[in-house]
């Protein structure tokens, strides 16, 4: 176990490191105090009672939220929200275009299907799950050992916290493992939101661009038991008693100012070689953003002209969009930061390293050998099956509803299980679906793959001998799919025919294409394999090769703590970005030829005019909207909330900047900021463009760290 006890000896200087919880005592707190912050590590993050980390939770899926009051309110931001905004909007009810904010805690509406989850315990059970496995073990006798330890730590975890979601996650390529018990609150009701216009504000345009003027938060209330646990929602159930919450800071930042971020980022790999660079530069990014453009080409149309389908397509669209834009952000950030080359450098002074000091067993200098070995192995595989992915699975929405009701049956199964339960995820689905756009983009999917993809489904191959042209083709799809219509699927499900089933085009479809994806999978097993033992063993040697240098692990979708400091920065020869933008930039930018992006709402102009900004002005007497600060965060870290030195709110961290979009992959510290929406600009919009003043008053503000007096 030496390794590990280097991991934690250095001492964290730089601002680069999504550090790990527990070990920010050993690790960071010297470093963080000498900065700026004023909390102990304990405060941050206690194993045995509460502390700011319980303030933290996961919002949704992918995102982070901060409880910012005694009673359950909850902030995130609005692109975070959109699903269940979206959701719970309608023609009639279009709180995307005009916003929402309950008036009393009557009025909060219910969001199905959200869930948020606090982290009540972390624990490294790195020698529970390796202490087993034999170091000399690899390929598929590993991942068995492993995978079995990790099973029995979750169920070991079960027992201890019964109730609590269990997960066990691996750090450092699989040389180190956590447990994680999270508390699972599945009541989460819609307080208010902004409407596009400000929530939105700037759309695709602005996305991961500054100066930002973007109002990107909406709030939630998290809903319990009588007893303050999870429950199913219920008219019963009362706002969750927060021990800890977040106070809201008043006092704004400084450049310089210390400033830290705790939340969930989802994914790095700031450990990738230049094999898996020069993958992702010809491969995945080129795939991904060239059938994203065609299909949101399609659905942009259809929102444009139909207020229907912009609602049902509005959170589909904007997911898209979002990482259609970070893969060219991507790309042109490691080419421009001539990534692959310091990556080739220091792959270089590894294998010098590794020949000369790898003991027998050790197998360091076989890493970087086997990871190029896996990747070329597989990139056929790998680029086949992406292209189905984006172009099929993520695009084609008829395959959808096929696809719940072939699980609901099984394989060989003549029954449907739970029928009502199945109706109930149809009409969901239905919900927020065009069968007219659908069939659009099927039609330029279906041309795509059959132009760029060599093995093609079963469907496509006989689909050739059967029609006459593509589009005869996927006019018979959705002309005689029972899964095209909502009305007929469900009297499908009502009178259920295996027969049916079988024969149904949109099932054969969706069975051809997960069959495919299930063989070009099992094509990449092996690989695989090989590429995650070589992915490990370079990881391990690398430590060894600086056994001196502080060293956090890659974001994996646990709770995470970055902090630095509020930084302007220098984009280019000649151009320095100021480190806040106000509300001012708001009034300039608005153009009404693109109303879309950015239009401003006639309230907000008054307010503006009369310069009406209440408690929320800085110092100059400006409104701040957004603001910088030189932290190491990615996608999860959305909704994440930027404290000062006291653990106060400062704001929500919301994206990152477009010229250090290869900091999933190497961070750049001249370059890489976190882009926050102010909290003032947040209450200012709560307080006075909503008159929504008494959520306002349900938080904390403070000044110089003591509570403001009503």
């Amino acid at each position: 176990m030496f390794l590990f006890a280097a991991f934690f000896a250095a001492t964290a200087a730089a601002d680069e490191g999504m550090w790990l919880l527990p070990y920010l005592q050993k690790m960071n707190i010297a470093d963080m105090r000498a900065k700026g912050c004023e909390l102990s590590a304990e405060e941050i993050y206690a194993a045995d009672r509460s502390s700011l980390k319980d303030a933290i939770v996961i919002f949704g899926a992918g995102c982070t939220g901060e409880v910012v009051s005694p009673e359950g309110l909850l902030l995130t931001n609005h692109h975070c929200g959109y699903g269940a905004i979206q959701s719970l909007s309608s023609v009639e009810h279009d709180f995307l275009k005009n916003g929402f904010w309950a008036r009393s805690r009557a009025e909060e509406l219910p969001a199905p299907g959200l869930e948020v989850r606090f982290v009540r315990r972390i624990a490294d059970v790195t020698a529970d799950v390796l202490g087993a496995v034999p170091s000399t073990a690899m390929g598929e006798e590993r991942a068995e050992l492993v995978k079995k330890q990790v099973a029995e730590v979750r169920k070991r975890f079960g027992k201890e916290y019964p109730g609590m979601e269990i997960s066990v996650k691996p750090f450092f390529g699989g040389n180190q493992y956590f447990a994680f018990a999270m508390e699972v609150y599945k009541d989460i009701r819609l307080v208010g939101t902004p409407p596009n216009s400000i929530g939105k504000f700037g759309g695709d345009t602005d996305n991961w661009m500054w100066p930002r003027h973007t109002g990107d938060f909406s709030m939630f209330r998290i809903y319990a038991g009588k007893d303050n646990r999870p429950a199913e929602y219920s008219t019963k159930n009362v706002p969750y008693r927060a021990d800890e919450y977040l106070r809201i800071s008043l006092d704004g930042y400084e450049e310089g100012d210390f400033a830290m971020i705790m939340g969930f980022p989802g994914s790095t790999q700031r450990y990738m070689t230049s094999y898996e660079i020069d993958r992702m530069l010809t491969i995945t990014n080129p795939q991904r953003i060239f059938i994203r453009g065609e299909r949101q080409k399609i659905l942009a149309e259809d929102m444009l002209a139909s207020d229907k389908v912009r609602i049902q397509y509005a959170s589909k669209y904007a997911q898209s969009s979002n990482y259609w834009k970070n893969a060219m952000g991507m790309s042109r950030g490691i080419e421009r930061l001539d990534v692959k080359r310091k990556k080739q450098e220091q792959e270089r002074a590894f294998q010098q390293w590794a020949e000369a000091n790898s003991v027998d067993g050790e197998r360091y200098d076989e890493a970087l050998g086997m990871i190029r070995d896996a990747i070329a192995a597989s990139n056929e595989a790998y680029a086949a099956q992406q292209y189905l992915n984006e172009a099929l699975q993520r695009s084609v929405e008829i395959m959808t509803p096929a696809s719940y009701v072939i699980a609901a049956v099984g394989k060989k199964g003549k029954k449907l299980e739970d029928p009502e339960a199945l109706k109930e995820r149809l009409r969901g689905f239905y919900k927020d679906y065009n069968p007219a756009t659908d069939r659009r983009v099927a039609r330029r999917m279906f041309e795509l793959v059959m132009e760029h993809v060599k093995e093609l489904p079963d469907v496509f191959v006989a689909a050739e001998g059967q029609f006459d042209d593509l589009d005869t083709a996927v006019d018979y799809l959705y002309d005689n799919s029972v899964f095209a219509d909502e009305t007929r699927a469900l009297e499908f499900v009502d009178r259920f025919s295996r027969e049916r089933l079988d024969e149904d085009p949109a099932a054969l479809l969706a069975l051809s294409v997960t069959g495919k994806m299930l063989e070009l999978q099992q094509a990449q097993k092996e690989a695989n394999r090989n590429y995650a033992d070589g992915h490990r063993l370079y990881i391990e040697g690398l430590m060894r090769q600086y056994p001196d240098r502080a060293w956090a692990a890659d974001a994996n979708f646990t709770i995470r703590l970055t902090y630095g400091q509020v930084l302007p920065y220098d984009p280019a020869d000649g151009v320095t970005y100021h480190y806040y933008t106000t509300l001012r930039g708001v009034m300039e930018k608005e153009d009404p030829k693109n109303p879309t992006e950015f239009s401003v709402p006639d309230k907000l102009k008054e307010l503006y005019a009369a310069q009406d900004f209440g408690a929320y002005a800085n110092g100059r007497g400006e409104l701040p909207v957004a603001f910088l600060a030189n932290l190491d965060i990615t996608g999860g870290n959305s909704g994440s909330p930027i404290m000062n030195g006291r653990g106060e709110l400062l704001g929500l961290a919301f994206d990152g900047n477009w010229e250090a979009m290869s900091g999933n992959v190497a961070f750049e510290p001249a370059l890489q900021r976190t882009i926050s929406v102010d909290i003032r600009y947040v209450l200012f919009i709560i307080d006075k463009f909503a008159d929504a003043g008494y959520l306002v008053r349900e938080m904390t503000l403070v000044r110089d760290g003591k509570p403001v007096a009503e």
